[in-house]
């Protein structure tokens, strides 16, 4: 998925520099993403330790969560798919609010993708609410509607906004297969819940935190994400379609260094990292002044390319690189 922040280039660094940190051996410990996004640092992490605790308030992502982190025994969901790509199109919510040719004239989608999205949407729901499908295999039909929506959206990069013309991978068919997750022996939890109040409720060994960097709103980005997983009933707002949507303190200049020492005060954690760039809302000098009043601190630096928007379309990136911190705390 093409995702602001996302951890996917950076999973070996940080693999590498929490493992080294906590002794190597992670097998009996149990790891938090206390921000967990699309779920790639969670996965990788989910097979060499105990447990995996996964949350992130937003639902697409909990959805995303669910499915990746929270299942971990094999799911037969073949049939289902097969049937879910064979519907027969329908004009529903995505169509008229977020489609080429729809009612409110918002280019997320092609006309086709659309139809076949509601189709399979409204199709999943049916299978639930009919008790056909269990929780495990809702959430993996959900996701993978999710991520191949994700790959025939017509926009640059979020869904901030659309783009005018219909660009080459969105004109594609959209084709849904299913999201993979890794097996396991032994079972993971994953919350939905503000993380400021779910980290009282919570511990374990090692959290792992990525909170938003700036002052970018994730449930404004992803919104269309957010109300394909919801699949519910509203009144989409202004030129985009936005819903409304939850909005942190981490994207706040003025309440994010109150809400992150909140949270590292009242983590039941020994060894706490936070994955942090050299352009974000706190300083460096910001997260060490907090970090160093619970404990010892250190930081590990990488180099990387910074979030581009979609690279067929002609405009103006930069293609520069930025720092990347992970801060560590060993907690006393």
């Amino acid at each position: 998925m093409n995702y602001i922040g996302s951890k996917n280039k950076l999973s070996s660094f940080i693999f590498d520099t929490v493992t080294g940190v906590t002794g190597g051996d992670i097998s009996k410990k149990i790891f938090c993403d206390l921000f967990a996004g699309t779920s790639i640092i969670g996965q990788t992490f989910k097979p060499h330790v105990q447990q995996v605790i996964s949350n992130d308030v937003e639902f697409y992502s909990y959805v995303l969560n669910r499915n990746y982190i929270g299942n971990n025994t094999a799911l037969d969901a073949e049939g289902y798919l097969n049937t879910l790509n064979n519907l027969a199109p329908i004009k529903g919510f995505i169509f008229q609010n977020y489609a080429e040719g729809g009612s409110a004239g918002r280019n997320y989608f092609t006309a086709q993708n659309a139809q076949k999205i509601d189709a399979a949407r409204q199709q999943i729901e049916t299978w639930k609410t009919s008790a056909a499908l269990t929780d495990d295999l809702y959430y993996l039909l959900v996701a993978s509607l999710l991520e191949s929506a994700d790959r025939v959206a017509n926009t640059a990069s979020v869904y901030g906004a659309y783009l005018k013309q219909i660009k080459a991978s969105a004109a594609k068919e959209i084709k849904i297969t299913a999201a993979n997750f890794i097996e396991t022996k032994t079972s993971h939890h994953v919350f939905q819940q503000d993380s400021n109040l779910l980290i009282s409720k919570i511990e374990g060994d090692i959290l792992y935190m990525d909170p938003p960097y700036n002052a970018r709103q994730y449930g404004a980005n992803y919104h269309l994400l957010n109300t394909i997983a919801k699949y519910d009933t509203f009144a989409p707002k202004g030129k985009t379609g936005l819903r409304e949507y939850y909005k942190s303190d981490y994207c706040k200049r003025g309440e994010v260094l109150k809400s992150f020492t909140e949270v590292i005060e009242k983590a039941q954690f020994k060894y706490i990292f936070l994955s942090y760039n050299n352009e974000g809302l706190m300083s460096q000098n910001n997260v060490k002044e907090v970090m160093e009043r619970f404990g010892k601190y250190d930081v590990a630096t990488t180099k990387y390319q910074r979030f581009k928007a979609d690279k067929t379309q002609n405009r103006n990136h930069k293609a520069d690189s930025t720092i990347e911190y992970l801060h560590i705390l060993e907690k006393i």
